[in-house]
């Protein structure tokens, strides 16, 4: 099978300050309030080296409410561009039970927009055999987006 190849753009407001919103990318604590996918389960871990060159991992276990409960989604990003309140870029993998499934360029984007901050998120993704697919992927950082503004 061949790699699909897919990218797509999304942007919302949040009536916070860019300084806010940027914060909760680069706070391990705020992230993990809106990134973690449900209830943790034992077996699951975060780390977040928010620098240039550090690494982010995680390693879920998907709950029953997911399109594949019970599986392990393991995750592991690469800081390759850090500009305070403006910008984060970062390469990542994603794996399902060991398994290799994609592999990801994502950059964030973050403008005053009156009071609040527009973010941009541009995810240009390579998706593998048994991957989610690059529609269950925009839908997937769509909701994660929706749990930063309710964290907010």
């Amino acid at each position: 099978m061949t790699a699909v190849h897919a990218t797509f753009v999304i942007e919302k407001t949040y009536p916070h300050p860019v300084a806010k919103v940027f914060a909760a990318f680069a706070n391990s604590d705020i992230k993990l309030r809106w990134f973690r996918h449900g209830v943790a389960q034992p077996g699951d871990s975060y780390d977040n080296d928010f620098r240039l060159g550090g690494l982010e991992k995680s390693r879920w276990t998907m709950g029953p409410e997911t399109p594949f409960p019970g599986a392990v989604l393991s995750s592991e990003a690469l800081y390759l561009d850090i500009v305070p309140d403006r910008r984060i870029a970062c390469g990542s993998n994603m794996m399902m039970n060991g398994t290799p499934f994609s592999g990801s360029l994502a950059t964030f984007e973050f403008a005053a927009d009156g009071d609040g901050t527009k973010l941009t998120l541009t995810h240009h993704g390579a998706f593998f055999e048994n991957a989610d697919g690059p529609q269950m992927r925009e839908h997937g950082w769509g909701e994660l987006l929706k749990r930063l503004g309710a964290v907010l």
